[in-house]
Formats: C-alpha cells, sequence, structure tokens
C-alpha cells in the first residue's frame, strides 16, 4: 500500500495545472476578499475594533484552511478517476496486490495531499497575517492547527471519497468539483458569515461538519487578535461576535463546545471511512 500512495503522490504533484486547480477555490475567495468582500465586512462597526484587520485577516485564512483541506483531496482523487476511465485499475486488479491496499492507497494519498497543501497553506498565511499587522502564533496554537489540519484533512478525505466512489467519468468528477468549490466557500461561512443568514439556513451549515472545522480553526487562531479587539469592551459583545463570524455555534440555548466539534469530525471520518471502503470494494468485485 504504500508503494501505491508514493505513486499516487508522484502523479498528483507531477501535474501542476492538477495542482492549480485544486486550489483554484482557495485563489477565488482570495480573490474577492482583495477586491470587495474585505471591504463589506469592514463596516464602520468594526473599524472601530483595535487591529480589525489583523482580526479579520484571522477570520479569512481559518476558512481557507478548511476549504484547502476540502479541495485539494477532492483533487487528489482524480486520479483515481483517471485510473478507472484509462481501465488501469483493471490491471492492479489482475495483480496480486489486495483490494483493500488499492483502497487504501487512493484514501491514504489523497489524505496526505490534504495535509501537505493544508500546512503550505498555513505557513504562506501566518507570513501574510504578521506582515499586515498580526503576531506569529506561539508554539502551543500552531501545534492545534497542525492538529486541525490533520483532523479535517481526514474527515474531509472521508466524505470526498464516499461521494467519489461513484464516479466513472472525468464529466462527472468534474461538475462534483465544480459544485463542491462552489458550495465550500457558503458552508464555511467564507463568502457571507453565518450571522448574516436566516436562522433555518443557519441551522443547515451548523449540521454540516466542514463547517465546524472552520469554527475550531477561528478558535484558535482568533483566540489572540480578539483578546486584543475586544479588550475593554463588555463580553456580550464578543459573544455575538463570535456567532456572528461562525466562530462558535449555538443550537437553541446550546453552545457547540470544541470537544464536540472534534467529535462531531471524528464520528463523521469514521462513518464514511467505512461506507467509502464497502462501496469501492464492493465495485471491485
Amino acid at each position: 500500500m504504500n508503494v501505491f500512495i508514493e505513486r499516487n503522490l508522484k502523479l498528483f504533484f507531477r501535474d501542476r495545472l492538477a495542482v492549480f486547480f485544486s486550489l483554484m477555490s482557495v485563489f477565488i475567495i482570495i480573490g474577492l476578499y482583495a477586491l470587495f468582500l474585505g471591504n463589506v465586512w469592514m463596516n464602520d462597526s468594526m473599524k472601530e475594533l483595535k487591529n480589525a484587520q489583523a482580526l479579520m485577516n484571522s477570520w479569512l485564512v481559518s476558512g481557507l484552511l478548511t476549504v484547502t483541506s476540502m479541495t485539494t483531496t477532492m483533487g487528489a482523487f482524480g486520479i483515481m478517476i483517471d485510473d478507472k476511465v484509462l481501465k488501469i485499475n483493471k490491471d492492479f486488479d489482475s495483480s496480486p496486490i489486495k483490494r483493500s491496499s488499492i483502497t487504501g492507497g487512493y484514501i491514504g494519498s489523497s489524505f496526505l495531499i490534504g495535509v501537505i497543501m493544508s500546512l503550505v497553506m498555513a505557513v504562506v498565511a501566518e507570513i501574510y497575517i504578521v506582515n499586515s499587522g498580526g503576531e506569529w502564533l506561539t508554539p502551543m496554537d500552531f501545534i492545534k492547527v497542525f492538529l486541525l489540519i490533520l483532523l479535517t484533512s481526514l474527515t474531509n478525505t472521508s466524505l470526498v471519497c464516499f461521494v467519489v466512489s461513484f464516479f466513472k467519468s472525468h464529466s462527472a468528477f468534474s461538475t462534483a468539483s465544480t459544485i463542491l468549490g462552489t458550495l465550500i466557500g457558503f458552508l464555511t461561512g467564507i463568502y457571507l458569515p453565518i450571522g448574516t443568514l436566516p436562522a433555518s439556513v443557519q441551522t443547515i451549515i451548523k449540521a454540516f461538519p466542514v463547517s465546524h472545522g472552520a469554527s475550531l480553526f477561528r478558535q484558535v487562531l482568533m483566540e489572540v487578535p480578539m483578546r486584543n479587539s475586544f479588550d475593554g469592551i463588555p463580553v456580550i459583545y464578543l459573544e455575538e461576535f463570535k456567532e456572528y463570524l461562525g466562530v462558535s455555534f449555538r443550537f437553541g440555548e446550546y453552545e457547540v463546545t470544541p470537544a464536540a466539534s472534534v467529535v462531531i469530525l471524528l464520528g463523521t471520518a469514521v462513518v464514511f471511512y467505512s461506507l467509502s471502503l464497502v462501496n469501492m470494494l464492493r465495485k471491485n468485485r
């Protein structure tokens, strides 16, 4: 399986176009933020906060890390589709390699690609935040970010794998990638802060595991900026701000704890990995 994972990693990173398009949603979000979304979010009340720009940059980066771990794993599964279209999978089936190893190879390589690309994004984003007036992450916070990258990549790989396991053509895969790239910005609350949406839509977004990943990233990356910006301001305004921007989630009177979000992500990973393995092994029989 390790050899198969290595093969998939080489194929993905050799194809620069595939790498580029796996980050297309990230580039679009950055472009929209630079052109007008940043000015829309930085309204008069926001500008009154101390270090407001650094605060919002941290908020944006949190969403970008979530998007990156989703879209790059999706792009990585393009190798599996190529193998199906080119009938390369038939050669694998006739080889002594176990089907479970082949399936595990696709999943493992996609997970590693998601982790690698997210780590690169995290480093680049942190440099940008510091250059724009923010602060370096503490070693402990960077460890938290790294663990969250592992967790979100694991969950997103399982979700994407289950969806892609039903595809046999490039057209179906491309359509799904386009839909995912469009939806992910809304599900992570980047295009529109969750607080601007109707309550029913907010509930739907909070039900998606990917939104919990974004929330966890925000709790880590925005902790220091929020403390600096809301210093001397009543706590109630900070709590409203956190709910408005999707830093914390609330269902009625219940506030979702970080531990609960982690359990949701882990549970999703286990369920969809199991479903993916069952579906892929069934189709390979």
